[in-house]
C-alpha cells in the first residue's frame, strides 16, 4: 500500500468519529458521539420509516465500532474521556488489522 500505517490509523479514526457523530446526530434525539439516553443503536426503534431503514442498514457497522464498548456505554454516567480513550484504543486495533489485511492483499509495487 501507499500510505504509512501511521496515516491510515489515523484516518480511520478520524472517519470511525465522524461516523459516529453523523449517524448518532441523524438517528438520535441529541447531537453527540455517543448516545447519552442509554440507547447504543438510535433509530432501531423508531416509528418514522426512514429512521427504522437507515438504522437497520448501518447496524453491522456500528456493530464492530461500539458493540465491544456496549459495556462501558451501558454505566449511568461514564466520564466522557474514558469513552473517547477506549474508542480510540479500541479503533486503533481495528485500524492496524485492516492495515496488516490490506496490505497483504494489496502489496506496495517496488520500483
Amino acid at each position: 500500500m501507499k500510505i504509512s500505517s501511521t496515516k491510515f490509523v489515523i484516518l480511520f479514526l478520524v472517519s470511525a468519529l465522524g461516523f459516529q457523530f453523523i449517524f448518532n446526530s441523524l438517528l438520535g434525539s441529541e447531537v453527540g458521539l455517543f448516545p447519552s439516553n442509554g440507547e447504543l443503536f438510535p433509530g432501531t426503534g423508531s416509528p418514522i420509516p426512514w429512521k427504522s431503514t437507515v438504522s437497520t442498514i448501518i447496524y453491522p457497522i456500528k456493530i464492530v465500532l461500539i458493540g465491544p464498548l456496549s459495556p462501558l456505554l451501558k454505566e449511568p454516567d461514564p466520564p466522557p474521556p474514558i469513552l473517547l480513550f477506549a474508542s480510540a484504543f479500541y479503533w486503533s486495533a481495528i485500524a492496524l488489522v485492516l492495515y496488516y489485511l490490506l496490505s497483504k492483499i494489496i502489496p506496495s509495487k517496488k520500483a
